[in-house]
């Protein structure tokens, strides 16, 4: 028999070992707990960037604000204006230190340290602008002469006292000079003239005043380009242009065609108006040359070699010599390495030992 004691003791076993298992609803608790991701931490926020200074910039303003000078303002201190641009067309600088002390003055920053300079010294700032020629001021007072005195200055040209002046005016202007005020001498063709552009501010207070006299111009070929020697001419590289007459070199080339598939035969410099002398045709038969000499007549062909006696262009008559025979004939060049002679010479060549 089992002692009553012995049961006690095992009951009370099992009754421990029972109680020491986890509730099932404890169990996924517990195992929930394990498994769950821990709370999500905020993400430090990312460091701010500081504006940098650009080292050069152009404007279309009369103000330089900070946002031209520095990159990565708020738009409120960026849209504050800082310094004076320079005048139309100029360009100035601003040392780095006045942009420092106008920004800190401005409550745009607290210290130099506030603005990442990359080591620039200044900021070089140009004003953009539309600078006008001597030739938009020549085409004003043609149209003024046409409009106002019937003169047809097509053929004349405008040679201004002490040359153009240099004028800029706003960039985004693109209309034409027009006149305001013209006097003109029929007889000695002296104009004085006061200009403007429509809508100019700069030019509104202060108009362009010139004096000059009309005068008789002659059409010239200059280059578009510098053109090396050797180089041949094509018709995007000539431009006929009229010139004043008086003080034009002799010989000039007046035609664009006397002078496309030309060669130069010196250093041609842009905008100098083009001499007989200053091109060649290309030349396709050199002096000394060996050649084919052709002999062409009705009914008969006959070809052998011959050498040069001077270079030539196609379509130069040039002097080749036929070495069989000494003979020195005249032919025109027709091809590369070709010399065609007249058929009267051909009862000589058949003749030729």
């Amino acid at each position: 028999m089992i002692r009553l004691s012995t049961l006690l003791a095992t009951v009370a076993l099992a009754g421990t070992a029972f109680a020491a298992q986890p509730h099932p609803a404890a169990r996924a608790g517990a195992v929930a707990a394990v498994v769950a991701p821990p709370p999500q931490q905020p993400a430090a926020p990312a460091p701010m960037r500081k504006p940098f200074l650009r080292p050069e910039l152009t404007l279309t303003s009369e103000l330089v604000s900070f946002g031209d000078l520095l990159s990565g303002l708020p738009s409120e201190a960026a849209a504050t204006p800082g310094f004076r641009a320079p005048a139309l067309g100029e360009t100035g600088t601003i040392q780095v230190s006045r942009i420092m002390e106008a920004a800190r003055a401005a409550g745009i920053i607290r210290d130099a340290s506030d603005i990442e300079s990359h080591g620039f010294a200044q900021v070089i700032v140009t004003r953009a602008a539309r600078r006008l020629m001597a030739s938009d001021l020549e085409a004003a007072v043609k149209t003024g002469l046409q409009e106002r005195f019937g003169v047809d200055a097509r053929a004349l040209a405008l040679a201004i006292d002490g040359g153009a002046p240099a004028i800029a005016i706003e960039p985004e202007l693109t209309g034409d000079v027009t006149v305001l005020d013209l006097g003109y001498d029929a007889r000695s063709r002296r104009v004085q003239a006061r200009l403007i552009v429509p809508g100019s501010a700069a030019m509104r207070l202060k108009p362009i005043r010139i004096t000059g006299q009309m005068v008789d111009t002659i059409e010239v070929v200059v280059p578009r380009r510098n053109i090396a020697r050797g180089e041949t001419l094509s018709v995007a590289d000539v431009i006929v242009e009229r010139r004043p007459r008086d003080g034009q070199a002799t010989e000039l080339i007046g035609e664009a065609k006397a002078a496309v598939d030309k060669v130069a035969r010196r250093a041609l410099a842009i905008g100098m108006p083009l001499r007989v002398g200053d091109v060649q045709r290309e030349e396709i038969v050199g002096k000394g040359d060996l050649v084919t000499i052709v002999y062409e007549a009705p009914g008969l062909l006959i070809s052998m070699r011959g050498k040069s006696g001077e270079a030539g262009a196609m379509g130069d008559v040039i002097t080749v010599t036929n070495p069989q025979s000494k003979r020195v004939l005249q032919g025109t060049v027709s091809g590369p390495g070709r010399v065609s002679v007249k058929s009267s010479a051909i009862g000589r060549v058949a003749s030729a030992p």
